[in-house]
């Protein structure tokens, strides 16, 4: 399929543009080596990375939010993660090029991500990502995906339409909110991906590593 011809390319964060799975998941299993427990497999943690707090606490505690003992691991869990943000974290191979790519063409870039502003600012300085166009966090708008407003907002920063703007995302919920406000979407197989195939998303294409965005960018131009 070829998507319209963009005019800003919006990326979600963990997952997308950057690996942040490591630090997430050392984060957690240090929540649990601080109880006495022994480390949930990276390969478990892994696949939920993109869920935040309420999928790894899922997968290394079995707790939902509203359980007895949640919020208390959600807050340890919060402040190891903010202690050590950056440790191991890095953009995916080809993310790089394909940032460097977009000015070359004209293309603004930004971030749209569920996670709250007081990582995100911390975060993104440190893994190089400081000059994006825009960025946009789970508490920068009154809802966070899969609902559009975020993406909606993004948009109107970089005084854009919607549908002048593509949104690449590795969950459901980044197809979901793309569609919702208009945009073009494209799944990033890259990605943590949940337990979902996004095959299954209903997303206007599938990449399969950044570069194959940069091709799309070349296809729709």
């Amino acid at each position: 399929m070829t998507l319209p011809t963009p005019r800003a390319i919006l990326f979600d964060l963990d997952g997308t543009l950057a690996d942040t799975a490591p630090d997430l998941a050392a984060a957690m299993n240090k929540v649990r080596t601080d109880r006495g427990l022994a480390p949930t497999p990276y390969d478990v943690l892994r696949p939920v990375a993109s869920a935040g707090a309420r999928g790894l606490i899922g997968a290394a505690f079995g707790l939902k939010p509203g359980d007895e003992g949640y919020e208390e691991l959600r807050v340890a869990f919060l402040d190891t993660y903010e202690s050590a943000i950056a440790d191991h974290t890095t953009l995916f191979a080809g993310m790089p090029d394909l940032l460097d790519a977009l000015p070359t063409r004209k293309l603004a870039w930004g971030i749209v991500t569920n996670k709250a502003a007081r990582f995100t600012d911390l975060l993104v300085p440190k893994i190089g990502l400081g000059h994006a166009a825009c960025v946009i966090s789970g508490d920068t708008t009154p809802h966070s995906k899969p609902h559009p407003a975020p993406l909606l907002e993004a948009a109107k920063r970089l005084g854009l339409a919607p549908e002048e703007c593509w949104y690449v995302g590795d969950d459901l919920r980044d197809v979901q909110a793309g569609r919702a406000a208009g945009m073009a979407t494209v799944a990033a197989a890259w990605g943590y991906c949940g337990h979902a195939e996004p095959a299954t998303w209903e997303a206007d294409v599938i990449a399969e590593t950044p570069l194959d965005v940069l091709a799309l960018i070349q296809k729709a131009a």
